[in-house]
């Protein structure tokens, strides 16, 4: 006979039998269909063509030579040359995967407009018009329409702009 602690923990306990995929610690390409085959083709991989055929040269390799995105001087346009580049189809085009794995933010506290100075800056660059003012002030990313192009981060005079990869 169980006890009532006994059926409590059971609830409480982690189900086993869900496995999550582990959360990357790097901003991939774009157009990557399956995260498992891209951890372990893209390290096996030799010739690095997405990279080379990145026209922002925003693909870099990492040491363990995995392809990151680097959004320190550019951003993606999402011209899908590093998945025609892709010999091992790792980076595939469909019809609904034109983002990178991360959601944008703003952090209001550095965020320039937000402490009441006029700037666009992160709003220009923004291809998919998802960076929305409250008149000359409060930014926002619309997250419906963001992309994670990266083109606000290098653009923001005080790094106020944030990702969360998943």
């Amino acid at each position: 006979m169980s006890s009532r602690r006994d059926f409590f923990k059971k609830l409480v306990e982690p189900v086993s039998s869900v496995k999550e995929e582990p959360t990357p610690t790097f901003l991939r390409p774009p157009y990557v269909v399956d995260n498992s085959l891209f951890d372990k083709e893209c390290i096996e991989c030799e010739t690095k063509d997405c990279a080379s055929a990145c026209y922002e040269n925003i693909i870099v390799i990492e040491a363990g030579g995995t392809p990151i995105i680097n959004f320190s001087k550019s951003g993606c346009t999402f011209c899908q040359d590093c998945a025609n580049a892709c010999k091992r189809d790792v980076l595939k085009i469909t019809e609904d995967n034109e983002k990178i794995n991360a959601t944008f933010l703003i952090d209001k506290d550095r965020c320039m407009a937000h402490n009441g100075s006029i700037c666009f800056s992160c709003k220009e660059p923004c291809l998919d018009n998802a960076i929305l003012f409250k008149g000359m002030f409060e930014p926002i990313i619309d997250l419906e329409k963001c992309t994670s192009c990266g083109f606000c981060l290098s653009r923001c005079p005080t790094n106020a702009i944030e990702y969360i990869i998943h």
